[in-house]
């Protein structure tokens, strides 16, 4: 399997770096060689970061956590849609807004303006505005919704964030940075592998080759969701049953009862609790003793 998928990422090109004038020193690690004036990315490193991150994304899905796929640049944004819709979770295609995860509760927000847009429009209500008003709540819509249509279900910071290109999307990654969030990046020869926490040395101007990386983290996402259930269920403790225990002494007399047996009731018997009433009356006033009859 990991042979076949190394023959499709290098006909997709995947292992084409940037010219050597572009590079970052840091990317070295990471490099094969050098064709021409193009660097080479080592394809045996691309393999080891992306069974790293699949890992990673099944274990951070399978405990509850959100994924968001971040990829605006033009080669990217249609395999960043299709693969976080293959698996169920978020995407960013169009642009990052700053606070995207930093602040949060104005994302929702906005999110909240975008749902009473599109009530407004589906009752007829933009319709029945002026001309000028429903052209510009008409632009607002379709502002809002441009920019977060991919995140509009995102109830919660993410578990974990995908970025392509971590040289364009160093906004995302400094916000997941600044809340501890996990993050992976499709790294090209020209960025900071330093910005990501797991690091896939790749091609990220391929279309192709950026498409067949996103749908493996896809199909590890996916596989990490199947596990939740059962993760879920086997984390549950198992519920807390009160032994009953036996009776030892009772406050209501004055020395020790015997014990009753498990499983019976604790309470003492009405004709008990008459008896002390009737003990004290009869310290009182004296009555004449009566013969019992056989």
């Amino acid at each position: 399997m990991a042979k076949e998928l190394a023959r499709d990422l290098i006909s997709a090109g995947v292992h084409f770096g940037h010219s050597a004038n572009r590079w970052n020193p840091k990317m070295g690690p990471y490099i094969f060689g050098k064709r021409g004036q193009i660097h080479i990315i080592d394809v045996r490193k691309t393999l080891a970061g992306l069974v790293i991150a699949k890992k990673l994304l099944s274990d951070v899905v399978s405990s509850g956590k959100d994924v968001v796929f971040v990829g605006t640049k033009r080669q990217a944004q249609k395999a960043v849609e299709e693969s976080a819709v293959k698996c169920g979770m978020h995407y960013v295609s169009d642009r990052w807004l700053g606070g995207t995860l930093t602040n949060f509760r104005t994302i929702r927000s906005r999110v909240a303006r975008l749902d009473e847009l599109e009530v407004m429009q589906q009752a007829g209500t933009l319709e029945s505005q002026s001309k000028k008003q429903a052209s510009r709540l008409k632009r607002e819509l379709r502002k809002i919704k441009g920019n977060m249509e991919g995140i509009r279900k995102m109830s919660r910071l993410p578990g974990a964030v995908v970025v392509v290109d971590g040289k364009k999307e160093y906004l995302a990654l400094r916000e997941a940075m600044k809340l501890g969030i996990t993050t992976i990046g499709l790294i090209d020869t020209d960025c900071d592998p330093d910005c990501v926490d797991v690091v896939i040395p790749a091609n990220d101007d391929s279309i192709r080759a950026v498409g067949l990386i996103l749908n493996e983290l896809a199909e590890a996402v996916a596989q990490g969701k199947s596990m939740a259930p059962g993760i879920k269920e086997a984390a549950l403790k198992p519920r807390r049953v009160r032994s009953r225990r036996t009776v030892l002494a009772r406050a209501d007399k004055g020395g020790n009862a015997p014990a009753e047996e498990e499983g019976g009731s604790t309470e003492p018997a009405a004709d008990e609790l008459s008896e002390p009433k009737e003990q004290s009356t009869s310290d009182q006033t004296p009555q004449p003793e009566m013969k019992e009859e056989h």
